[in-house]
């Protein structure tokens, strides 16, 4: 296939804008942007800023009323505004490819993977095209057995093997620009990693250029040759990433590093973070002078006078900030340095929700074949007897991948997805399984905050009313005292009491998340589940509402149940940590005894895969390997024996693993392997080797 002459992305002062009326709101400003070919450049900022807006920008793609003002777009030579109808349309079939956050809504439901991929492959001919190369690229991005893939839809694949396809589709063609937009923001770290290094090694082999667009700056780290911030529609730092993460130049970004959580130190102590103050402006409404100006702790009268403009720092650097030279000196300091504060104990504390032998299986429909054999309906096991205890005050962190388990658990202890068998006891009183034959003091003390605050809040309750029907219905609290506690949660929640007019819709993404948070506390329970309740959050925002969590559990003594998939964030909560693989608990202990070191090879692999916020700190191990079983089957060993490094043949596949407990580090572990062994192996393991070294 001949490809165009290879030229990367050149953008020139970009100016986009929503509306055609003069003076329309512009959500980007005369932005540049250079990415060569085999450069991985990363796009970072909170929402709002406009890293969207561009990637459509350069795809010419823009919804509704936006449009280009000023500027220009080349994609190899070739002005993308100047370009034809039929240019435009052989521009995204051949030669500029989008991956977006979610795969699903960019694939056709009704059509199999592989007709599909082959349209992908060869635009005009997709019956002609390569099967053998399609099957190729589908194992290159890790999907076992091509084949069964091809023929699959794409709602019988998982999130990470959706994407895993719109990551080969987009390769197939040999891009000479690949955009991805949050591609790896709801997956697993395991499906995260294998995609991060299959990026790598594509592009680096391809030559291909990449703008990575994302709010996670440790995937950004682990990708990306250099770094470009945006604010408010405004270029405001642009660095190569190394010199980026190693001293930041602009207050903003210093800002969005300080928000990171990050793995323990290994001292074992917690590095605080900090999220920024305020938001980002509306369009219609930015500040004259520099837009960060409101929000930057720097600031003085210049700032607020006239828009920088992007200062030349040196070494490929540049900066849109006026006091950027004490910064770069030191004389300046845009965040203080992170204090650390030592990992609280729980194993001495009281216990306040506790799981026993929770078992949770769904039926699966029998086939006529399965019938008329009279072979009985099998079913999926998604718990297999999990123990697990939340101690008062303290927070339980629960982790794996995507289909481990870990929602199932917290929906079962909520009771909106009763349990097969087991029960949950609060306070040491047994919780009735299902939601419905729960009293009211009973759904009082036990309350969930979802992932998504936008489908968890009523878009036609003002934020007072979603607040006070708990004190009201559970609390049986008057109007006008429930009015009054209001109030005061708002500001327990660090919000105004004029939020209560509010309706969701005139709420940020972070502001409905703190509501949430609030009707959560509304009833002063006894314990509140978080199902995955940070992960979609800018990291700024999610710094925020992490130390909100801290300072509420401090101050009312309530205990937590904290799922997630990002094991940074979770070691930065969590107190107690359980590991979960295929319903069962692998691992269970103190947050230092399950992290440093990794005793179980699960939790390794897991740690291995978290992204750094480092670019000398790149992972120690390739991803591991392979997608979890089948939980329709029946498991006789160790349900990690088929992905597990360090199997032992003869016995890992056919014996369940033993118990071990280690006492003094309060832990417990599912293994073949004996303590003493694993401690050898994986003590080297617990703090990932620089880069090109090997550990």
């Amino acid at each position: 296939m001949s490809r165009p002459s290879p030229g990367g992305l050149n953008v020139r002062g970009l100016t986009v804008a929503y509306g055609h009326a003069r003076g329309a709101p512009e959500v980007l400003r005369d932005v540049d942007l250079r990415i060569r070919p085999g450069e991985t450049v990363g796009l970072v900022g909170e929402s709002g800023s406009g890293k969207s807006t561009l990637a459509l920008a350069v795809l010419r793609s823009l919804p509704g009323e936006g449009r280009i003002v000023r500027g220009t777009v080349h994609v190899g030579g070739d002005d993308v505004g100047a370009l034809s109808a039929d240019g435009l349309r052989d521009l995204w079939r051949r030669r500029v490819k989008l991956v977006p956050q979610n795969p699903l809504p960019s694939m056709n439901p009704s059509l199999p993977v592989g007709r599909q991929l082959a349209e992908s492959s060869d635009p005009d001919r997709p019956a002609r095209a390569n099967r053998e190369r399609i099957d190729a690229m589908l194992d290159s991005v890790g999907l076992p057995d091509p084949p069964r893939i091809r023929r699959a839809y794409p709602f019988e694949l998982s999130g990470g093997q959706q994407q895993r396809v719109l990551i080969a589709m987009a390769l197939l063609t040999e891009p000479e620009l690949l955009i991805l937009d949050e591609p790896t923001t709801n997956l697993d770290v395991t499906t995260e990693a294998a995609i991060l290094e299959l990026v790598r090694e594509r592009v680096r082999n391809e030559r291909t250029a990449v703008l990575y667009v994302s709010h996670s700056l440790a995937v950004v780290a682990q990708l990306c040759d250099r770094v470009d911030v945006l604010y408010a529609g405004d270029l405001v730092e642009r660095a190569p990433a190394a010199a980026f993460y190693d001293a930041p130049l602009h207050p903003y970004a210093a800002g969005l590093l300080a928000a990171v959580p990050k793995l323990e130190r290994p001292d074992g102590r917690r590095a605080q973070i900090r999220g920024m103050e305020g938001r980002i402006p509306d369009p219609a409404f930015r500040p004259g002078g520099c837009a960060f100006a409101p929000r930057c702790p720097l600031a003085i009268d210049a700032c607020r006078e006239e828009r920088p403009p992007l200062f030349d720092a040196g070494d490929g650097r540049s900066v849109s900030c006026i006091r950027w030279d004490g910064i770069a000196s030191g004389e300046l300091r845009p965040v203080p340095p992170a204090d650390a504060s030592d990992r609280r104990g729980s194993h001495d504390r009281p216990v306040a929700l506790v799981a026993e032998g929770i078992e949770k299986r769904y039926p699966v429909r029998r086939s006529v074949l399965d019938r008329l054999r009279g072979r009985p309906a099998p079913s999926v096991r998604a718990l297999r007897g999990v123990d697990l205890t939340v101690r008062h005050g303290r927070t339980l962190g629960l982790v794996g991948e995507s289909g481990s388990g870990k929602s199932t658990f917290a929906r079962a202890a909520i009771g909106l997805d009763p349990a097969s068998s087991g029960r949950f006891t609060l306070g040491g009183d047994r919780l009735p399984p299902a939601l419905a034959r729960r009293d009211r003091a009973t759904l009082r003390r036990l309350q969930m905050v979802f992932q998504s605050s936008e489908e968890a809040l009523n878009p036609h309750r003002t934020v007072g009313d979603t607040l006070r029907r708990p004190f009201v219905h559970l609390a049986g609290l008057s109007r006008d005292e429930a009015d009054q506690r209001v109030e005061d949660l708002l500001h327990a929640v660090r919000l105004g009491s004029d939020f209560a007019q509010r309706t969701p819709d005139q709420l940020s993404g972070g502001e409905k998340q703190r509501v949430a948070v609030a009707r959560a506390f509304a009833s002063e329970p006894d314990a509140i589940l978080f199902d995955e309740s940070v992960s979609g959050l800018d990291v700024s925002v999610q710094a925020a509402i992490l130390t909100l969590l801290e300072d509420l559990q401090e101050e009312r003594e309530v205990s937590y149940l904290f799922v997630g998939h990002d094991l940074a964030v979770v070691a930065h909560l969590a107190d107690h940590v359980a590991v979960l693989y295929l319903g069962q608990v692998m691992e269970d202990g103190s947050t230092d005894a399950v992290l440093r070191p990794p005793y179980h090879p699960y939790t390794e692999a897991l740690l291995a895969a978290v992204p750094r916020p480092d670019p000398a700190l790149r992972p120690d191990r390739p991803p591991l390997q392979g997608d979890l079983p089948d939980p329709r089957e029946a498991v006789r060993g160790c349900p990690f024996a088929s992905r597990c490094p360090r199997v032992i043949p003869e016995t890992c596949h056919d014996e369940p693993p033993p118990l071990r407990t280690h006492e003094d580090a309060d832990l417990r572990i599912l293994c073949h392997h004996p303590l003493p062994d694993l401690l050898a192996v994986q003590r080297d393991l617990a703090t990932p080797a620089p880069a090109g070294e090997t550990p």
